[in-house]
């Protein structure tokens, strides 16, 4: 099976207060607003983030992105206004940071760090 894109998603009690949570998070508005319920972000080339108004899933969500650099993400939500908790060493060459947006939806950012120096 050939895989061109990945659209993953998340469900939201409600679609503006996540909208403007997750403007926060990444950084910037959505990428697209397919329809009334759903607005997505285009990560990569080929990789999307979309929200859902789907208040019965809402919060049972779970995501993770790689980063190049999690020191510098992590001040970036701070600046932003998003809560980070602790970073997690996973083994020696990986480290997560968990972030929970407003329903509950868990989304980590994971780096993998070079054992090099």
């Amino acid at each position: 099976m050939a895989i061109d894109v990945l659209f993953a998603g998340l469900p939201v009690a409600e679609l503006g207060p996540a909208v403007d949570w997750y403007e926060r998070f990444l950084g910037r508005p959505p990428d697209m607003a397919p329809n009334e319920t759903e607005r997505a972000w285009q990560l990569t080339d080929d990789g999307w983030l979309y929200v859902v108004e789907d208040n019965d899933r809402a919060g049972n969500g779970i995501a993770t992105l790689l980063v190049d650099d999690l020191d510098a993400r992590i001040g970036e939500l701070s600046d932003r206004g998003i809560e980070t908790g602790e970073v997690e060493r996973l083994n020696e060459s990986t480290r997560k940071l968990v972030v929970s947006d407003q329903d509950g939806n868990q989304i980590a950012l994971g780096e993998a760090v070079s054992s090099a120096g």
